[in-house]
């Protein structure tokens, strides 16, 4: 946040500008519930912050944003080719406190056959999270023992993603930080011929991509 940038009660000599309503990693889909509008006194750095007049919605996070942070005119991306993905997780392996904006990692574990045991491995490493249902109520019921983790990936990124997990038991972790980890990015394979050397490499019992 700006040093000099003030929230006051006053109307006058005052803007409105949107802040976040919550923690926001970088990559987040922002909703109208992720913003709210506060005046704030910026002095001459006004164009430095998002105006409430602006429609956020829909708009992707280009960093991560603290709750109550102004909102910088800098932190929307430009339009990117990415797509949302959702995973069937079982309910025990889904922290309690996961929620919209965090960063996850995901895991995938094979079943073991004879005497190879299941090998867990990492998928998708500090994925956005876009929404979480299947609580109590949602898209997935509670007798399914599954809630539905929405992440969102590159477009390209998509289809390996969904082989590597498929018939796998899946499991997330929360990063405790909103910032990508420099280096644990996981390459994805982009074409059916890399997705099966991969999956033949990446589990002894069972193949993955």
């Amino acid at each position: 946040m700006l040093v000099g940038a003030r929230i006051v009660s006053a109307a006058d000599q005052s803007v409105s500008v949107w802040a976040a309503a919550r923690d926001l990693s970088a990559g987040t889909t922002l909703r109208s519930e992720d913003v709210q509008a506060v005046p704030v006194r910026l002095f001459d750095a006004s164009t430095s912050y998002l105006q409430s007049t602006a429609d956020l919605v829909g708009q992707i996070l280009d960093r991560p944003v603290r709750a109550g942070e102004l909102m910088p005119a800098s932190s929307l991306q430009e339009p990117s080719d990415r797509v949302s993905v959702a995973l069937p997780v079982p309910s025990t392996a889904v922290p309690l406190d996961l929620r919209r904006g965090q960063l996850v990692d995901v895991y995938a574990t094979g079943e073991a056959t004879g005497a190879a045991p299941a090998q867990t491995r990492l998928v998708l490493a500090a994925a956005p999270v876009q929404a979480v249902d299947g609580g109590s109520q949602g898209a997935l019921s509670a007798s399914s023992g599954l809630r539905q983790v929405v992440v969102s990936v590159p477009s390209e990124a998509a289809g390996p993603l969904l082989a590597a997990i498929t018939g796998r038991e899946l499991a997330v972790a929360i990063l405790d930080d909103l910032t990508e980890p420099a280096g644990r990015s996981m390459p994805m394979p982009t074409s059916p011929a890399a997705t099966t050397t991969a999956a033949q490499s990446s589990f002894t019992a069972v193949p993955t991509s």
